[in-house]
């Protein structure tokens, strides 16, 4: 989702955004030239933004879900593989860049223990994975004037969204 997309989260910092985009080009001088990118944090909250970006800098987190629906309420383009994705700090502020790697869409009964632990939170586990989730999806849904519950992701254009993704830039971060 945008830097707007959540009111509790600040304006991205484009301008710094803008030039680690710079500085990751110019490491790969002479290489295709990516396409563009967007600049985004994880979450809802300044707090939980670091914390997400924490578990992807230490290697825990390598994917992450969002609801297809959230993608036509905010007028965005849905993932996929190949576009390039920095995230940000809870203060706004670039500090990764990440390529997505895979995108599926599932109901959100059919996300699976895998796919779970892949996303890095908690405990790992796909009970973690389940009530975290549900919590932050009723509750940002909710900001918006929106009942959420997980059997609405059974319906065409309501699924979670899976997206898996690999560090790219600082380096010292891709492993």
């Amino acid at each position: 989702m945008s830097d707007s997309t959540y009111s509790s989260l600040p304006a991205i910092n484009h301008l710094a955004a803008q030039q680690l985009w710079e500085e990751y080009l110019a490491a790969f001088d002479g290489a295709e030239r990516p396409r563009e990118y967007t600049a985004e944090c994880f979450g809802d909250s300044p707090e939980l933004a670091d914390e997400l970006l924490h578990a992807v800098s230490h290697g825990a987190k390598r994917a992450t879900s969002s609801l297809e629906i959230e993608y036509a309420q905010f007028d965005e383009p849905l993932p996929e593989v190949g576009r390039y994705w920095m995230i940000c700090d809870g203060r706004g502020q670039p500090q990764l860049i990440t390529r997505v790697s895979s995108v599926e869409k599932r109901s959100f009964y059919d996300v699976d223990a895998d796919f779970a632990a892949a996303e890095g939170e908690g405990d790992l586990s796909l009970e973690y994975w389940r009530r975290e989730h549900e919590a932050f999806w009723r509750r940002t849904q909710g900001s918006m004037g929106n009942e959420w519950s997980p059997s609405d992701t059974d319906k065409p254009g309501h699924k979670v969204i899976m997206e898996r993704f690999e560090v790219c830039w600082p380096l010292k971060f891709a492993h």
